[in-house]
């Protein structure tokens, strides 16, 4: 548990920090009046706004799976396969420590 209490916080703090880095990339364009659209010289500002912005998307998701690995800490049930109901294996959850299925259950080829 206090692995994935400590990957919520790196999550949590990693959301916070994309969040300034959206909000000062839109405040430094606010009353700029360049065509980066048309700039030869590199990325657009728009282009670095939706780059940060799925940054941070992909790190809200693993907070929101890191919560969900919490919630099944508390009821009890984190470490069981949630299809199959069977253990995950531990080395599993090493890797991937959100894990809420089985490498068989997880392996969308059978």
């Amino acid at each position: 548990m206090a692995a994935l209490e400590a990957e919520r916080a790196d999550a949590t703090a990693q959301v916070r920090d994309l969040d300034r880095a959206v909000a000062g990339v839109v405040e430094a364009s606010r009353d700029s009046n360049a065509d980066d659209e048309h700039d030869p010289e590199g990325a657009t500002i728009a282009f670095e706004r939706a780059q940060a912005i799925a940054v941070r998307d992909r790190q809200l998701a693993r907070l929101r799976e890191v919560d969900a690995a919490l919630e099944r800490v508390a009821a009890g049930t984190f470490g069981r396969c949630e299809k199959c109901g069977c253990e995950i294996a531990p080395g599993r959850l090493l890797v991937r420590s959100t894990s809420h299925t089985c490498v068989r259950c997880a392996d969308t080829k059978r």
